[in-house]
């Protein structure tokens, strides 16, 4: 969304009063100006957009995830534990694009875990589930699957066909994290067992994919 300067003339009090809201809200005063005329006047803001998709993923995750607050309008995170021994805590960040165009943004899980055999089981499964993501994706007809396996951590890019509306976007994105945690879980309750479990996983993501490309 395009920006200019302009020069507006704001009394004192009024010009404390929006500084006060940006820092609680962790932005710029211009920004938040900005963010208070557009909703006033029926504008669409990144903003807006951000919070309607973040509200619906808050919908879908809320009973099974922690929220944890973020000031960034642009950042989510959601927590939950493994039903693993010391019960490790896995963590699935959302980052939105404000302005999407090949992407929605960056979904980031990281496990933490001071255990090397946890780590290395944790690099095994996301290797297992991006290269089954690439594959389905590449059938539909979508290219530009982009994801990184790093030291407990997995990211991948967020599809954007332009198709979604911001509720659908938020929608497919929770239902995205459910499945992909559910995965995680089966897998960690019984990794010996995974290739039977893994039929079933599969048949989930085709499912899902059926219903929204993300």
């Amino acid at each position: 969304m395009k920006k200019s300067v302009y020069s507006l003339v704001l009394m004192d009090d009024v010009i404390k009063a929006v500084d006060e809201q940006a820092y609680r809200l962790g932005t710029s005063r211009s920004n938040l100006i900005n963010q208070i005329l557009a909703e006033h006047l029926s504008c669409v803001t990144p903003e807006m957009r951000m919070r309607e998709i973040f509200g619906q993923v808050a919908q879908l995750v809320s009973s099974s995830f922690r929220i944890q607050e973020q000031r960034s309008p642009s950042l989510m995170t959601v927590r939950t534990a493994l039903e693993y021994k010391y019960r490790p805590t896995i963590s699935y960040k959302v980052e939105l694009e404000r302005s999407p165009q090949q992407y929605l943004g960056t979904l980031r899980v990281n496990i933490r875990t001071q255990s090397a055999a946890l780590t290395d089981m944790f690099h095994s499964f996301f290797a297992y589930r991006a290269k089954l993501e690439s594959a389905y994706l590449s059938g539909v007809g979508v290219e530009g699957y982009s994801c990184e396996i790093g030291d407990g951590s997995f990211s991948r890019k967020l599809i954007n066909t332009g198709a979604l509306t911001g509720e659908q976007a938020g929608e497919a994105i929770g239902e995205y994290i459910k499945d992909l945690d559910h995965a995680v879980k089966t897998y960690f309750a019984a990794p010996e067992a995974f290739a039977e479990s893994a039929r079933i996983l599969e048949k989930n993501y085709r499912a899902l994919l059926s219903r929204y490309i993300i």
